[in-house]
């Protein structure tokens, strides 16, 4: 696979072994798994984070295979999901602002402003993505002065 803003090829990156049932090794019950991904939600950790903490600290490879849920839907359910975005484009839009606010200081720095210009447009095809599969608004749009409200560190 080639990379987006960039002439070379990139690195291959592993893929998930498909697990159809809970390893033997997990000694948690799919509540106990729930009552985990609730706990580090109220601590306002993101998804992702979430299943790196499950994973790194409880040894827990995937909640979907032992709970039947994403991370995601749980936190849905007990309404901790705060941020409308999608994580991904949260973290690009992040990026961007800071990206931004470096460019206001360094008028004269093209590199980044070059990086600007691909980070934005890398935005604008998930939005375009994410609207055609409903998980953002018809009408939604990038704007930075309006992200800086939705995205907060």
């Amino acid at each position: 696979m080639a990379r987006m803003h960039a002439p070379r090829k990139g690195t291959s990156g592993s893929t998930r072994p498909a697990i159809k049932s809970t390893p033997e090794w997990v000694t948690y019950s799919p509540r106990e798994v729930e009552d985990l991904v609730v706990s580090l939600g109220r601590e306002g950790f993101p998804p992702a984070m979430i299943g790196l903490i499950l994973r790194d600290s409880y040894g827990i490879p995937l909640t979907k295979v032992i709970t039947g849920k994403k991370i995601q839907v749980i936190l849905k359910e007990n309404n901790l999901l705060i941020n409308p975005l999608p994580e991904d484009l949260t973290n690009l839009v992040r990026k961007a602002l800071h990206l931004r606010a470096h460019m206001e200081q360094n008028k004269k720095d093209f590199h980044n402003k070059r990086n600007l210009q691909n980070m934005e447009s890398k935005i604008y095809r998930i939005v375009k993505y994410y609207k055609r599969t409903g998980k953002l608004a018809s009408d939604f749009k990038y704007k930075p002065e309006l992200m800086k409200g939705l995205v907060s560190r």
